[in-house]
């Protein structure tokens, strides 16, 4: 089996990295926030994993991207739920894909919105090279080096699978 295959060994792993990481810098308590919508689906699974109390929470940074002018409105937004006060909170943001930075850039500016936290903890399924922008993830399911025409697709939720694809 690849290391694509299993993604319910990346997801333990993840969750075993983000409890030690948690524990080792005394951010206790935190919040898992999703960013929609591979992000959720991988935050949903890291929720019962490591036992959090807080209902998860979930951001659709349609709005936040700064392509948003580029690429006109997208046509299935979904409403960001933040069930609780993320002020003076610790975040574990999840996404699927770390790619180019951009839409953890986006998610991080809606979180603001929202309040201030004290940290936000970054954990992604995917990271993959082509960064813009100088975000770096905290936690890693695994790292993907891809030829300039794929891209990974996450589809699920249940189950999750990972695919690598060619760009159309």
């Amino acid at each position: 089996m690849n290391d694509l295959e299993d993604i319910n060994g990346l997801i333990a792993r993840m969750a075993d990295r983000l409890d030690a990481l948690t524990r080792d810098t005394g951010r206790e308590n935190p919040v898992l926030i999703g960013i929609h919508t591979g992000g959720v689906w991988v935050a949903e699974q890291l929720h019962r994993k490591l036992g959090i109390g807080e209902p998860l929470a979930s951001l659709d940074i349609s709005f936040y991207r700064d392509d948003f002018t580029r690429i006109g409105m997208n046509p299935v937004v979904k409403p960001s739920q933040m069930p609780f006060s993320i002020d003076d909170r610790h975040i574990i943001l999840v996404d699927d894909v770390l790619h180019t930075g951009r839409t953890i850039r986006a998610a991080m500016n809606e979180l603001f919105d929202y309040g201030r936290p004290a940290s936000i903890v970054l954990a992604v399924l995917v990271e993959r090279d082509g960064r813009e922008l100088p975000v770096e993830a905290n936690v890693v399911g695994i790292h993907v080096k891809l030829k300039p025409d794929e891209h990974i697709k996450l589809s699920g939720p249940d189950p999750l699978q990972l695919e690598i694809k060619q760009s159309p």
